[in-house]
């Protein structure tokens, strides 16, 4: 599927709608899990997985961009994930003058610490991973591609140009970072 999606891209680079079309089709339930998986059991049920996705998806067709492979769409999703989970949670603080705010938990991140599920508040989270990106930008980016775009950790190499341990240790310390920060 990775060659497959890697090739449409590039047909859809050369200006193939067909290629985009087929594209959305194969990578669209894949977007909406990895929109789920963010979304959770939280009580905010007016941001729905399908919601994320569109909106995320009309603001990726919009740009620009040009695709190298499938890592780096995904990881160019993520961002536009993040960003629609962003944009929804300030809205909401600004309706509610910060009284419901979006909840959100890094269960994907925490895959291997079982029961190990905290939520937290989308701004503060967002706020700060802008703040980890100033401290280390590379934990940030992996964080955030682990967690906003559901990569594994091989694939997060891949976009990152580093080694899977190192990977691992950036996530770690992200996810340490962010606890203390969000504590």
């Amino acid at each position: 599927m990775s060659e497959n999606l890697t090739r449409l891209l590039q047909d859809w680079r050369g200006g193939d709608q067909a290629a985009r079309d087929a594209l959305l089709e194969q990578v669209y339930d894949a977007l909406r899990e990895m929109a789920a998986a963010r979304l959770g059991r939280g009580r905010d049920r007016t941001l729905q997985p399908t919601a994320v996705v569109n909106e995320a998806l009309m603001r990726l067709l919009g740009s620009d961009t040009d695709w190298q492979d499938r890592a780096h769409f995904f990881a160019l999703a993520a961002l536009k994930m993040r960003a629609v989970l962003v944009d929804h949670a300030r809205a909401r603080a600004a309706e509610k003058r910060g009284g419901d705010v979006a909840m959100l938990t890094l269960s994907h991140v925490d895959r291997e610490a079982a029961g190990d599920s905290v939520e937290y508040d989308v701004l503060a989270l967002h706020q700060s991973l802008e703040r980890l990106a100033e401290h280390d930008p590379r934990a940030a980016k992996a964080l955030e591609l682990a967690y906003f775009g559901g990569m594994e950790r091989d694939e997060i190499a891949c976009v990152l140009g580093v080694s899977v341990p190192t990977v691992d240790r950036d996530l770690r310390f992200a996810k340490a970072w962010l606890n203390k920060q969000l504590a």
